[in-house]
């Protein structure tokens, strides 16, 4: 009798794992359906946003070497400013971080990098379609105002909460000396204590340095909430790229929205080749986003470094945060009055990053979402 019952009982919980598992495929299959059924529902966001977080990635692995090469120029490294603006400029950069720290040095801060990215690339590209689905339930309401609108408000959704992430990703790139992760979250944690007195630097007339002079906050602020000083050095340079990344993310959808749309109309072949229509309307909206957006990118990445050293022996005269008027003023001066020196100082590297990285992103985007069936 015992034994009967131990049977039962053997029987009865292989049975109920395999109910377990047929609700399991029924759930999933019923997301998958929500989705198929309703672009604006959250099963679609949802899939939406996991395809985007894995195309961010695979975009940002294939041109790491090049974006650790970008950051060095436009935030004139002193061990690299020497190449900047040269037509080989990119090949000795590279030449030289491969001398000195190997292929690794090529990829110093893609860790922080990924971090940051999956959740960035998943924001935004989740953010587009809810804001997609409300601001335009049919093709008839797809304006440009509107797809600019959603990209913008996408573009910003995505950096507000995963800022911190990039600026420790700068910091990593930036620094030609080997640093742990650890380390560098660290050093940007204790810039700008509240005790710090906030004075200033004085240079001489014959000098281009700019004199530069600590952020001041509210002392009442910082009475009431002393940790919150330690915390805004990871938000340093975000007002910039806000504004920055409205015209970068608004451009970039609407740019490829547009030629998605009508590209195929005047190719016809490309509606055949839907994953090759996707790399060619991402490559031309990367470049036309990269232009508009370039002066901004310039001023948020000195900003981001304006707590850094290069060493006793290198001083770059930032010796703490620094606003976007400093900034602005010093990237003037260094460029001499000459907004192409200055403004746009590594925009054909820029050019070679975020051409292939657009292309790359919003092709896979698609081919993951069309493997998703959504």
């Amino acid at each position: 009798m015992a034994r009967n019952d131990h049977n039962t009982q053997a029987f009865a919980a292989e049975h109920s794992g395999y109910a377990r598992d047929d609700e399991a495929v029924t759930f999933w299959e019923r997301s998958r359906r929500r989705a198929q059924a309703d672009r604006g529902s959250w099963d679609y966001v949802l899939r939406s946003g996991l395809a985007g977080g894995v195309a961010g990635c695979v975009a940002k692995t294939a041109i790491a070497p090049l974006d650790r090469v970008k950051i060095l120029f436009q935030t004139s490294n002193a061990d690299f400013k020497q190449y900047a603006g040269r037509p080989t400029g990119l090949y000795h950069a590279m030449k030289a971080i491969l001398a000195a720290q190997g292929v690794r040095g090529l990829f110093q801060g893609h860790l922080a990098t990924l971090l940051r990215i999956f959740p960035y690339a998943g924001v935004k590209f989740m953010a587009y379609d809810k804001v997609e689905g409300i601001l335009m339930p049919n093709k008839d309401m797809r304006t440009p105002g509107r797809l600019f609108l959603a990209g913008s408000l996408s573009g910003v959704t995505s950096v507000f909460f995963t800022y911190p992430l990039e600026l420790i990703r700068v910091r990593l790139a930036y620094q030609t000396e080997r640093q742990s992760l650890p380390d560098v979250i660290r050093a940007i944690y204790r810039e700008n204590h509240p005790l710090t007195p906030a004075t200033s630097t004085a240079s001489s007339s014959s000098s281009s340095t700019t004199i530069i002079r600590p952020n001041a906050r509210s002392p009442m602020l910082s009475a009431r909430i002393p940790i919150i000083n330690h915390f805004v050095p990871f938000y340093r340079g975000f007002s910039v790229t806000i504004v920055g990344m409205i015209p970068y993310a608004g451009v970039s959808f609407l740019t490829y929205g547009t030629l998605r749309r009508h590209l195929p109309t005047y190719f016809p072949s490309l509606s055949r080749h839907k994953t090759w229509s996707d790399l060619m309307c991402g490559a031309i909206a990367g470049a036309v986003s990269q232009t508009a957006s370039y002066p901004f990118e310039v001023v948020r990445r000195r900003m981001q470094v304006g707590g850094v050293r290069a060493g006793p022996a290198k001083a770059t005269g930032m010796v703490d945060g620094i606003t976007w008027r400093q900034a602005v003023r010093m990237i003037w001066q260094e460029g001499k009055g000459k907004v192409g020196r200055g403004f746009y100082v590594g925009l054909s590297i820029g050019y070679i990053k975020v051409i292939p990285l657009t292309a790359f992103s919003f092709s896979t985007w698609q081919f993951l979402k069309r493997a998703m069936e959504i």
